[in-house]
C-alpha cells in the first residue's frame, strides 16, 4: 500500500518546481525605502522653496469690517491722497479677492501688481471684501490686504474706496511708476 501511495504522489508531483525561498506571499507590496525618502525630502525642500516675495504675514493688522483704510509712504503728497480718497485718480485695473485662501489671495495680489507695474498703471482697485466670519473674527482678507499692501514696495498708498466702487470692502492703490520715456513720477 505504501508504494501505490508514493507512485501517485509522485505522479501528482510530476512538473512541480521546488519553492527557492521560506517566506509566505501576503501579497502586500514591499516598501520601496528608496523611493519613500525620495518623496520625503521632495516634500521637505518644496516647504522651504516656498516663493519669497517680500511679504510677510507674521504681524497682519486686524481691521473690522467697516473699518475704512488708509495708509501712504513716507513721502507721498497729501494732495495726491486726498484725490485717490475722493476717487479723483481713475483707477485703470481692478481685482476681486472674495472667496480666495489667504496664500491664493496674496500670489494673486503680488502677480496684479507687478502686472500694473509692467503696464505703468497708476492706480488700481482692489476688492478685498469685508464679510463678518463664522467665528466672530475680524475679515481675513481685508486684514491681510491692508498688511501686505504697506510692506509692497511699489505701492505709494491705499485708501477705502467710495460707496460706488465697493466702499469698505475695497481699495484704490496708488502705484509707483517707473521711469519709461524720460517720464518721472
Amino acid at each position: 500500500m505504501q508504494d501505490d501511495d508514493f507512485s501517485l504522489f509522485k505522479t501528482e508531483m510530476r512538473g512541480v518546481k521546488p519553492i527557492k525561498h521560506d517566506r509566505a506571499d501576503t501579497g502586500k507590496p514591499k516598501t520601496d525605502r528608496t523611493r519613500l525618502a525620495t518623496l520625503r525630502q521632495a516634500a521637505t525642500e518644496r516647504v522651504e522653496s516656498t516663493k519669497v516675495d517680500g511679504l510677510s504675514d507674521q504681524f497682519v493688522i486686524d481691521v473690522g469690517a467697516e473699518d475704512e483704510l488708509y495708509w501712504a509712504r513716507d513721502g507721498v503728497q497729501d494732495g495726491q491722497m486726498r484725490k485717490l480718497k475722493q476717487g479723483q485718480v481713475s483707477f485703470e485695473g481692478s481685482l476681486d479677492l472674495h472667496g480666495m485662501t489667504v496664500e491664493k489671495a496674496r500670489d494673486t495680489l503680488w502677480e496684479f501688481i507687478a502686472e500694473a507695474n509692467r503696464l505703468e498703471i497708476r492706480c488700481v482697485r482692489v476688492t478685498h471684501g469685508k464679510a463678518a466670519r463664522m467665528d466672530g473674527k475680524r475679515p481675513l482678507i481685508k486684514s491681510h490686504v491692508n498688511t501686505w499692501l504697506r510692506q509692497h514696495p511699489q505701492v505709494l498708498g491705499f485708501t477705502s474706496c467710495l460707496p460706488r466702487h465697493g466702499g469698505t470692502g475695497a481699495i484704490y492703490v496708488l502705484l509707483k511708476r517707473t521711469m519709461l520715456d524720460g517720464r518721472d513720477e
